[in-house]
């Protein structure tokens, strides 16, 4: 594949796009941007927190993203990022509770967390979710890979890209929170 082909392909990944709610119906692209914002807006204004949380690279942009809520949209965020709580919790209890332990202790009622698993298929990720969901907390999960991975059902908004590659899906899910971010800073809210 060259290079044109590369940007090609990486094109058909992000117009692909699809937001599904809950009950798995599809909201559109602008109409699903729109609700991540007022939620993100409303996280805000009622001094709630966002968690993110993914695996490798997924982790990375959790990392990444919980800083740039922080900072520029002056939201407080949490990620699970300690080595010393992630080596404790998968060797004490397990490694499929890396998230969910943590989120236990540390979620309030109508929190937000953003999940990120490129195969939408990770267990640590849909444990944080279930109990995510024990808290009376919001969630909003971004996958790829197979259309049907487990994470699609789960979110209040479902955000799914077409990609076929963990780069493809990692570079779409980036592009994908930056924009959000991007349209949480131009809509003139941010202090």
């Amino acid at each position: 594949m060259n290079w044109n082909q590369n940007i090609e392909t990486i094109h058909k990944c992000l117009s692909g796009i699809s937001f599904r709610n809950i009950d798995g119906s599809e909201l559109g692209t602008d109409k699903g941007f729109s609700e991540c914002l007022n939620l993100t807006q409303n996280i805000r204004n009622s001094n709630n927190t966002i968690f993110l949380i993914g695996n490798g690279a997924s982790a990375s942009i959790a990392s990444h993203m919980a800083a740039d809520f922080a900072k520029n949209g002056k939201i407080r965020t949490q990620v699970f990022t300690d080595l010393s709580l992630i080596t404790a919790v998968a060797n004490d209890i397990s490694y499929d509770e890396v998230f969910a332990e943590p989120i236990k202790l540390h979620m309030r009622d109508k929190d937000l967390l953003i999940a990120i698993s490129s195969s939408g298929n990770s267990k640590n990720v849909i444990r944080a979710c279930e109990e995510c969901r024990k808290k009376n907390g919001q969630i909003i999960t971004l996958s790829a890979m197979k259309r049907n991975n487990a994470l699609q059902s789960i979110g209040d908004i479902n955000i799914y890209i077409p990609a076929q590659t963990y780069g493809w899906a990692e570079s779409g899910h980036a592009a994908i929170l930056h924009y959000w971010m991007d349209l949480l800073i131009s809509c003139s809210c941010v202090i």
